[in-house]
């Protein structure tokens, strides 16, 4: 299958693996390349540009396919060395990073200058636009429906990648209830160029997190999400857990007099707990309401091949039966 995005990032499959926190290490990144998608190394997971380095590296010595790193913008008083990280990134040889978080202009010409594109997570038009403006080559669009930080619009996939098809020149995919043929499928109709996986790719053998943290996700169902730090506008969804229930009972009760020193004791520090050491309930940590569509624990490849060869049957047998006046179904 071609699309913008395979020709713009030179892959066979339009299937990304998303940048996550303690999950996009080499191993996972690897794999996704090595299975014909785009696989990303989650840059700030290493502490330093140094550590990151040696990830890129180590991905590198795993794979000859194209591969990427997420770089996210935080907003905090004390910055990572993002200018360490950029210059890890280009000395590397990576030739595509994914952004996210705030606005990354500010790196993007000496990223350009290398060879390097750019392709920038929104959840909202306007910031697709704005990614678009300032030399994006291309935007992940992330519905409600995503894990991890969907932004405060709240529009689900439905309404959001067409009105993205309706604006955006640059190519785009599709990130948030993303899990199977069905969903490649339903976003190119909807103007996507791919998909961004990202709590289906935590449900992999090569992802080198904890069996307790797939095993949470493949229990889960599609109800089993809460959206939390909404008083503080940094709403992010995150799989139930005793941690999400203390921390929403705080929400409740201080209401819009929350502070983050409030929650930090469910919030801070979690993701080395949660996904390295498999202590699924010790605080808040991302997950999409896709879970519910998500049954099995297969290989990437395994994942990918079925993706896209169940794709390819939704197109010719269901899709153009319906056409032809020979599908029921």
């Amino acid at each position: 299958m071609k699309t913008r995005i395979t020709a713009l990032f030179g892959i066979q499959h339009p299937i990304i693996q998303g940048g996550m926190h303690y999950v996009g290490f080499a191993e996972l990144a690897s794999a996704v390349s090595n299975a014909g998608g785009l696989g990303i190394i989650t840059g700030l997971t290493m502490k330093t540009p140094e550590d990151l380095e040696r990830e890129i590296q180590r991905c590198r010595e795993m794979t000859d396919k194209p591969f990427g790193v997420n770089l996210t913008f935080l907003p905090t008083v004390t910055a990572p060395d993002y200018p360490g990280y950029v210059d890890a990134i280009i000395e590397g040889g990576v030739k595509i990073v994914e952004t996210a978080g705030r606005n990354p202009e500010a790196y993007l010409p000496k990223l350009k200058a290398a060879g390097v594109k750019i392709i920038h997570k929104c959840t909202s038009v306007r910031h697709a636009l704005k990614a678009e403006k300032i030399g994006c080559d291309a935007a992940s669009v992330d519905g409600f429906e995503c894990g991890g930080h969907p932004g405060e619009d709240d529009i689900p996939n439905m309404i959001l990648l067409p009105r993205a098809a309706d604006e955006l020149r640059i190519p785009f995919v599709a990130s948030g209830g993303m899990a199977d043929a069905r969903s490649l499928v339903a976003s190119l109709s909807l103007g996507a160029d791919g998909i961004n996986m990202g709590t289906r790719f935590i449900a992999t053998k090569e992802a080198p997190v904890h069996e307790k943290v797939k095993q949470a996700i493949l229990a889960a169902g599609e109800l089993d999400t809460r959206l939390v730090m909404r008083p503080l506008r940094n709403t992010e969804r995150v799989l139930n857990n005793p941690a999400v229930e203390r921390l929403m009972e705080k929400e409740k009760k201080l209401g819009t007099e929350i502070r983050f020193e409030d929650i930090i004791d469910e919030v801070a520090g979690v993701y080395p707990k949660v996904m390295m050491e498999g202590e699924v309930d010790s605080g808040v940590w991302s997950c999409g309401m896709v879970a519910g569509l998500i049954h099995d624990i297969p290989t990437c490849r395994e994942l990918i091949d079925r993706i896209m060869s169940q794709a390819e049957a939704i197109v010719r047998e269901r899709l153009e039966g319906m056409l032809a006046g020979t599908t029921a179904a």
